[in-house]
């Protein structure tokens, strides 16, 4: 779908086979389904809390069964399935590509510098808390599975905290050999565990069907009119349930929208609600079963074996958000506000399956210290919730955005439904912010450091960028004063990488100066990031020839696609008929160092963290794939 377009109508999709619809359904419940799928292992024990003093009776269970259905159905089924996935741009999903089509929305920079820098702060905020809660999933999810390990036999106590952290260990070890292989279990793995889900509640509903009244929104409000005091924690416990819910729109680029609802409608909501009102329908017949509502429903030969799954399917959820936080930081490399970092493609055939291994070990450091410092996903839970809470609002504000200026939806449409959906975002961000005093702090705290360096380094480059027009050197007066006093010519392509095309590169400079040659073929390449996911083949390279055999180009790439530069070149000669032969192509980087100089509108804080930010990003060679043996590096001072 063309980003600038009104939304297909729901469930409107390419024509496929039955066979290839049901396979992508089932890809999509492994990875997308995976966090919010493994929420019942934790959600409802931590609604009775005894932290909450909420007494464990008959209406308790029920009002807070149906804070949780209608969560489920409103946040969920509605803000995201039916609403939030219709904002695709170009196919691709997440916080980053909302944000880009609300500035597109928004009527781009004729929308005045207020408006799109409100719009972009709001999509880093979000982006930032990603951060923060791609550490506390991986940690609560695989710990309140193997605390089942407890209800086998209290013997396996001390164990809990180190098989934990032997396995989050390893799920972080193997991502270097990418997700291919290990995704296509992922999805029948996933199957298997929904359809166990929901048997266990249907078991269990079946002797108390009383517990459906739950169905009934007057048992939410009923709580809160009978537990005001205690209402806002619980609805922190409650929000539980629908962590995981930004996955569905991240994800949408993978697997599309019509897949994703068919596997939440069909398998993932039924499943949920039925193993939830199931633990409801146990605890209303054994109070005592509130400690391990989950694993108590399983009876006692099945529950090693379910351990086990549990495992798989919390590894699986992690999985997940780390693809993520992978996706995301790739997508803020390339829209500029992160330096670069090393990125291995770990597939030959899907782009989106990249390993950063940065990220990754800054994460397992994350993981293991939640681990070992909190030690329960009891613990753990009061620090989940306030950094999703706050990227859901985020989104919310982004999508309204997005239905007003660029869907055009009536005003009074999107003021009542996104009204709605907003409040209930801030009823539950109101609730989560009980938990900042008792862990929730954290996520808080990477956001910040996530958000700083955003800022940080985008204004550091953008300073760089107008030190160096200061001094540019026109690239044609350039070309005119060589055809005055020609250089020595030598055969070859010459490849010099620039930011502004209509300036002289440093690099081309410098290899003049010290070299005293020019090669035969002089290419000033400048690449491009746009703001859309990927770039047409038709729009991919512009060049213009100019005299004495240089040519200006420009390559554009979008940000769900690598820059590689050779591929750009190989496109170029392809269309041009310019020679470069791999062995005979050279590449011409700046390696910049930045001064101690004072960079105008930063302080000192901000101003260290960018020279340690640059010092320590990767060098362009790497990042544009440039071939080693081939590029030559020439530094100079940026600042």
């Amino acid at each position: 779908m063309n980003a600038l377009t009104l939304p297909p109508p729901i469930g409107a999709q390419p024509d496929r086979t039955l066979l290839a619809r049901g396979a992508i359904t089932v890809a999509a419940l492994g990875v997308v389904y995976g966090d919010i799928g493994t929420s019942p292992l934790y959600a409802l024990k931590e609604c009775f809390n005894p932290a909450h003093g909420v007494p464990l009776t008959h209406a308790a269970v029920l009002g807070i069964l149906s804070m949780i259905f209608w969560s489920l159905m409103l946040v969920v089924s509605l803000k995201y399935v039916v609403f939030i996935l219709r904002a695709d741009y170009d196919g691709e999903g997440g916080i980053l590509a909302l944000q880009a089509l609300a500035k597109h929305a928004a009527g781009g920079a004729a929308a005045g510098p207020i408006v799109i820098g409100g719009i972009g702060a709001l999509g880093l905020l979000g982006a930032a808390m990603f951060y923060g809660d791609s550490l506390i999933t991986p940690a609560v999810s695989v710990l309140s599975a193997v605390e089942g390990l407890e209800v086998a036999t209290p013997l396996f106590k001390p164990f809990v905290v180190p098989v934990t952290l032997g396995i989050v260990i390893a799920l972080y070890l193997v991502q270097k050999f990418g997700t291919g292989a290990v995704g296509k279990v992922f999805g029948p793995v996933m199957v298997v565990w929904f359809v166990i889900l929901g048997g266990l509640g249907l078991a269990h509903i079946l002797r108390v069907p009383s517990v459906l009244q739950a169905l009934d929104p007057s048992w939410s409000i009923g709580f809160f009119q009978a537990h005001p005091a205690q209402s806002i924690a619980v609805l922190g416990s409650v929000f539980l349930a629908v962590t995981g819910g930004e996955a569905l729109y991240a994800d949408m680029g993978h697997f599309g929208a019509a897949a994703i609802r068919r596997a939440w409608f069909f398998v993932a909501l039924p499943a949920l609600v039925l193993n939830y009102f199931g633990q409801g329908a146990l605890v209303l017949q054994d109070p005592s079963a509130i400690d391990s509502p989950f694993y108590r429903m399983v009876p006692d030969w099945a529950v090693l074996p379910m351990v086990v799954l549990a495992c798989v399917a919390t590894v699986i959820a992690s999985q997940a958000v780390i693809s993520g936080a992978f996706s995301i930081t790739a997508q803020a490399m390339r829209m500029g506000y992160l330096p670069r970092l090393k990125l291995v493609q770990t597939s030959g055939e899907a782009m989106g399956q990249i390993y950063l291994p940065a990220v990754n070990w800054l994460s397992l450091a994350g993981v293991i210290v939640l681990v070992a410092g909190f030690g329960t996903s009891t613990a753990l839970s009061s620090a989940y919730g306030i950094a999703v809470s706050v990227t859901m609002v985020t989104t919310t504000l982004l999508a309204i955005v997005v239905a007003l200026r660029l869907w055009r939806w009536p005003w009074l449409w999107v003021a009542a439904g996104g009204g709605i959906l907003l409040a209930i975002d801030l009823l539950f961000l109101a609730a989560n912010t009980r938990k900042i005093a008792d862990g929730g702090w954290l996520p808080l705290l990477v956001a910040a450091v996530v958000m700083l360096v955003f800022t940080t380094w985008a204004r550091g480059r953008a300073a760089i960028a107008r030190a160096a027009a200061a001094d540019r050197v026109d690239l044609e007066a350039f070309i005119g004063s060589l055809a005055a006093h020609p250089p020595h010519r030598v055969n070859g392509t010459a490849v010099f990488l620039s930011s502004a095309p209509d300036a002289v590169p440093h690099a081309l400079l410098h290899n003049l100066k010290h070299n005293q040659v020019l090669h035969q073929h002089v290419i000033v390449l400048r690449v491009e990031s746009c703001d859309t996911p990927r770039v047409s083949a038709a729009e991919r390279i512009h060049a213009e020839q100019l005299p004495l055999g240089f040519w200006r180009v420009t390559a554009r790439h979008g940000f769900m696609e690598s820059s590689d530069v050779p591929a750009f070149i190989g496109i170029f000669s392809y269309q041009k008929g310019v020679p470069a032969e791999k062995l005979k192509t050279s590449y011409f980087t700046s390696r910049e160092s930045v001064g101690k100089e004072r960079i105008a509108g930063m302080s000192w804080l901000t101003q260290g963290l960018f020279r340690w930010l640059h010092r320590n990003a990767g060098r362009p060679s790497d990042y544009f794939n440039l071939p080693g043996n081939r590029v030559v590096e020439l530094g100079r001072r940026a600042t």
